[in-house]
């Protein structure tokens, strides 16, 4: 996700070993025998997945960018590149360029990808919501649409996407699900329906609920847990639970993180936190960064202290390209890097986090 998400939110708001990388140059860590030199090796050293979202125009365009994603991370997810609107910008036409050059990229520095994401209520093309509107699409075929874009979306990409991000935000924050274009058209159902094709489409993959504020608010935390029971239920083929993790330093951290995580795991579902960032009240201090380091170690050590946390994936790893000043009115520093890419105090301490039991 991000943009087009969390203007409502205004509260708080790994899969088996990676794939080897290649040979990259030592990262800014101090690195010892004993301690990790960058956030690969720190991935390596605790048998998950470190990752941030991908900004394919600086992917492009910006050579320390590429530089410091390759060098750090081993998992990648398309931060807008494989969204509907993205790909599908006029019926039946298909716009792959920016979501091929992430996959390729990754493919070609030992990266593992998460793809996100196939149904959200946002970022939709406009002849799919005008259509709704105006009833020239009617719900048969609006099914008939949500089916063939899953299925030509997983198919393309099939054997080199990890996860998907299948349905993303489906529930209210009272736990209820959401009142979007795809429950008022298509009922319940269309959960279910979305990770049957996209398991028919790619049976390799994992496929993913995920959401924000399932971090610490107990009616979405039950209402997601009734969900995955009831798809369980139904034999629907859903692998993961996905927590966002966008935090803010004016609020709490999350502090029963890792048992909610723990009350997916228990269903038998991997977990992966999948949007990492720790925005601030600007302008930023000693003092805010100091607890935006807190914050950003004590998530990795949640995810490290549950057996099935696979994955954690920060949204953006610089200040440069963070999405939080366009949606949070005077907040943001929310990355691990500042704008010029040095490592901020958050980056040292996830190389010094440690985990707390055994995987």
């Amino acid at each position: 996700m991000r943009p087009l998400i969390l203007a409502l939110a205004l509260a708080l708001a790994v899969p088996p070993l990676a794939l080897a990388a290649p040979a990259t140059a030592a990262g800014p860590g101090s690195g010892s025998a004993h301690g990790p030199r960058d956030l690969r090796d720190l991935a390596r050293k605790h048998r998950i997945s470190i990752g941030s979202a991908v900004d394919v125009a600086a992917l492009r365009a910006e050579p320390d960018y590429r530089t410091v994603l390759n060098r750090e991370f081993d998992h990648v997810t398309a931060e807008n590149a494989m969204k509907w609107e993205s790909v599908e910008p006029e019926r039946g036409v298909h716009t792959w360029d920016d979501a091929d050059e992430v996959v390729r990229n990754a493919r070609r520095h030992g990266q593992r990808v998460r793809g996100h994401t196939l149904v959200w209520h946002n970022q939709l093309p406009g002849w799919l919501t005008r259509g709704v509107a105006d009833g020239t699409i009617d719900a048969a075929e609006l099914r008939t649409i949500l089916r063939e874009h899953i299925t030509t979306q997983v198919r393309r990409y099939k054997g080199k996407i990890r996860a998907w991000d299948v349905v993303n935000e489906a529930l209210e924050e009272d736990g209820t699900l959401r009142q979007s274009i795809w429950l008022t058209h298509l009922g319940p159902g269309y959960i279910a329906d979305a990770f049957r094709w996209a398991h028919r489409a790619d049976p390799h993959a994992k496929l993913y609920l995920n959401d924000y504020n399932v971090e610490w608010n107990a009616p979405k935390i039950e209402g997601t847990l009734t969900l995955v029971k009831e798809l369980q239920a139904q034999k629907v083929p859903i692998d993961g639970m996905g927590f966002q993790g966008h935090l803010g330093i004016q609020y709490g951290y999350p502090g029963d993180w890792a048992n909610v995580m723990r009350r997916f795991a228990d269903l038998g579902l991997e977990i992966a936190i999948t949007e990492m960032d720790v925005r601030m009240v600007l302008p930023v201090t000693p003092e805010k960064l100091a607890t935006q380091a807190e914050y950003y170690g004590r998530a990795l050590s949640d995810c490290l202290s549950v057996k099935a946390c696979r994955e954690f994936t920060v949204w953006g790893f610089t200040d440069r390209h963070s999405w939080v000043p366009g949606w949070f009115d005077g907040e943001g520093a929310a990355c691990l890097f500042d704008e010029n890419l040095a490592p901020k105090p958050a980056y040292e301490t996830l190389l010094a986090t440690r985990r707390v039991s055994g995987r």
